[in-house]
């Protein structure tokens, strides 16, 4: 594993009607939901770390804190930014920031925890 704090990420999307809250389940407002905020800052960690772990590692999500600060109507164009502040042993903490053009839109922190796929897998197995 080469996973060392400053490491960073981000992802550019355009808010499509499949994102907002109304879709998703979680409010009946259109604008971006925040579940789907939550997935695109976890998709911008996992960018992050692929071509950075060991062969058969993987990262798992552990903990979140998120602040949706702004609300995203259909249309905008939302830059998600992950940066890796901490590696404590196989803990991983990503801090991350949502921007539109103008406004921040989202921050927070998230956790990930590396781990062996087929370990990990297999324990699911035996639930």
């Amino acid at each position: 594993m080469t996973l060392a704090p400053g490491l960073r990420s981000q992802l550019l999307i355009m808010v499509e009607r499949e994102d907002i809250a109304t879709k998703i389940g979680s409010g009946d407002v259109p604008v971006l939901a925040t579940p789907r905020l939550l997935a695109l800052a976890e998709m911008a960690t996992v960018q992050a770390v692929r071509g950075h772990l060991r062969p058969g590692e993987t990262s798992v999500g552990t903990r979140v804190e998120l602040e949706h600060l702004a609300a995203s109507p259909v249309g905008s164009h939302i830059e998600i930014t992950v940066e890796l502040t901490e590696v404590e042993g196989r803990r991983l903490v990503f801090g991350f920031l949502a921007r539109d053009r103008t406004t921040l839109v989202g921050k927070g922190t998230i956790e990930r925890m590396v781990v062996d796929r087929e370990k990990f897998l297999g324990r699911l197995a035996t639930r």
